[in-house]
């Protein structure tokens, strides 16, 4: 099968390349740096011609309100179009476990509105909606410093590992699609403050952190289970901490 991966140059794109070429398909990088553009279109009709999948797993390369919502919605309806145009059978996009539970989330609301886009195209597609990544730990618990530590919320918190989010979402590409979702999350479930305040620990990060029921995630306040998944999600096998251990430095 030929499967385009529409950010293929990135954290997840890259190892979904690699998967797929370790089993037999052609998988293809589509990126701006590979002379495709999602937001101008630029070679899309290329590098869809005698495509049997497209898979989205490109971001915003700015998360502010109006970028977030031009980038989604534009470079998704492209997308969708040169799909049409080229015949491609199945539609894969990789989104974010709770997104519609926090519709105030400017990002997470930019998500809602590239679900609705791929749902109401007409092309088969199949969602996967993925839990927080190993690899995001930190940079969570720098958005969430303030003078006097870590402001994390007392949730439930359940992450996976990119190299899982990666195997789970090339498997979904090359099988029919699910005309619905998937969720994808760790093998474990956490309380969030605790979680964070034990990563930043095995990290050597001297930050405390402060638990707070009102600190807000990206903007957003959570409830008990706004972030962790449903009954039937997919668990991947890696746990954070033999993770870390592999990944420490890298």
């Amino acid at each position: 099968m030929k499967i385009v991966v529409i950010g293929g140059t990135g954290l997840i794109g890259s190892r979904m390349i690699e998967k797929l070429r370790e089993n037999g398909h052609e998988g293809v990088a589509a990126a701006p740096s590979t002379g495709v553009n999602t937001l101008t279109g630029e070679g899309l009709a290329e590098v869809m011609a005698g495509a049997d999948a497209v898979v989205d797993v490109s971001n915003s390369p700015s998360w502010k309100r109006e970028d977030v919502w031009n980038f989604f919605t534009t470079s998704t309806t492209n997308l969708l179009e040169a799909e049409k145009a080229a015949g491609v059978g199945h539609h894969v996009a990789l989104s974010i476990v709770g997104s519609e539970r926090l519709p105030e989330n400017d990002y997470f609301r930019a998500k809602i509105a590239q679900e609705k886009l791929i749902e109401e195209s007409g092309v088969p597609y199949s969602l996967v909606h993925a839990t927080q990544f190993y690899e995001f730990v930190k940079g969570i618990a720098d958005e969430a410093t303030r003078d006097d530590g870590v402001h994390i919320a007392p949730v439930r918190f359940q992450p996976i590992a990119a190299a899982e989010v990666s195997l789970n979402v090339a498997k979904v590409a090359v099988d029919a699609p699910l005309n619905g979702r998937l969720e994808i999350a760790g093998p474990d479930q956490y309380q969030m403050d605790e979680f964070i305040g034990e990563a930043l620990k095995a990290l050597g990060d001297p930050r405390t952190v402060v638990t707070d029921v009102h600190a807000r995630y990206f903007g957003s306040e959570l409830e008990q289970r706004s972030l962790v998944p449903g009954d039937g999600a997919t668990l991947g096998r890696i746990g954070y901490f033999d993770w870390l251990k592999d990944n420490q430095g890298k």
